[in-house]
């Protein structure tokens, strides 16, 4: 073991080398260099082009699309920092796909989220730093320590500004009822839940409406965002009840092709969402984005620095 702490090194994956950039320059280090590539039969190629024996890396990766080389790419930058020697591999994974795999649901189906674990595990890697994690119990599914944030906190400086009036926050689904209430609390706003039922991977309907929010602003929150099914459809009835100006929060916006046309018919007047991934932009609808990368960076620095990361967890109370 070192007498001193080793150097800190950090690389990205191909994923979002954007948010690996500012992250980098808000701890005042270079982002290490790699090359990452294919051979023409589409398996990734990495090599790590600077020195990081017994130094402490840092891998910068979430598994946004396409998920699987996203993930590869990751398991394999983690093979060659372990057989480089470094002294200690933290995978920095803003947004963790498969979370929602976390259970048996159905007969004869994996737990997808246990099995990812169990890879970053084989594969090398030392810590996790993940953020917003769509189950919690995730946390639990990994024999290595797991830091994991939340974007609460960069969100709640943008919301507190947008929404003056009086607010409901509503989470479209009862699974994201702990989410809203967070939320909820921070605003000093009232709560309510929209209960859905999923129709296919593709499909949600919203049901009924528990709570009140005639002529009031309404901030829709969840955690992830994909086909944006969920929110549209809660949307529609909270306008049904009566909603004035309806909002969505997400911490992980991963917007595939039916996302974009829900969206621009949808009665959401706006998008909030994080960098955690590439966002992409939406003709005609707003989308804000708002950037992790100082959390995360300060979570890696006091990650490195063997600090405790609890105080990020805090919520400014001035409005």
């Amino acid at each position: 073991m070192f007498a001193l702490q080793p150097e800190m090194k950090v690389f990205s994956g191909s994923a979002n080398r954007d948010l690996a950039e500012k992250i980098c320059k808000y701890m005042g280090i270079p982002l290490g260099k790699a090359t990452i590539s294919s051979f023409p039969d589409g398996e990734t190629y990495v090599m790590i082009e600077e020195n990081v024996r017994g130094r402490d890396v840092f891998l910068i990766q979430p598994t946004c699309p396409p998920t699987n080389e996203h993930l590869m790419e990751l398991l394999i930058m983690v093979d060659a920092a372990r057989r480089a020697s470094a002294d200690r591999i933290t995978a920095v994974i803003p947004f963790f796909g498969y979370a929602r795999q976390d259970r048996k649901d159905k007969p004869r189906v994996p737990i997808t989220a246990k099995l990812i674990a169990n890879l970053l595990h084989a594969a090398g890697v030392n810590r996790v730093l993940t953020m917003d994690l769509h189950a919690q119990q995730v946390q639990g599914f990994f024999d290595i320590p797991v830091d994991h944030l939340y974007s609460l906190p960069v969100l709640i400086k943008y919301l507190r500004k947008k929404l003056k009036g009086k607010t409901v926050v509503v989470s479209p689904d009862i699974g994201g009822l702990k989410m809203a209430s967070a939320y909820a609390g921070a605003l000093g706003a009232n709560l309510a839940i929209v209960a859905k039922e999923r129709k296919s991977a593709t499909h949600t309907e919203a049901l009924y409406l528990i709570g009140e929010v005639k002529d009031c602003d309404v901030l829709l929150v969840d955690d992830l965002t994909e086909t944006a099914g969920t929110l549209t459809s809660a949307a529609e009835i909270l306008k049904k009840n009566g909603a004035k100006k309806i909002y969505a929060g997400v911490s992980h916006a991963v917007l595939v092709d039916v996302a974009i046309g829900r969206l621009q018919k949808s009665k959401i007047e706006e998008l909030i969402t994080t960098n955690s991934t590439p966002v992409r932009s939406v003709e005609g609808f707003k989308v804000t984005v708002l950037s992790v990368a100082e959390l995360l960076g300060e979570g890696m620095k006091r990650i490195h620095n063997d600090e405790s990361v609890s105080s990020l967890f805090k919520i400014e109370n001035d409005k």
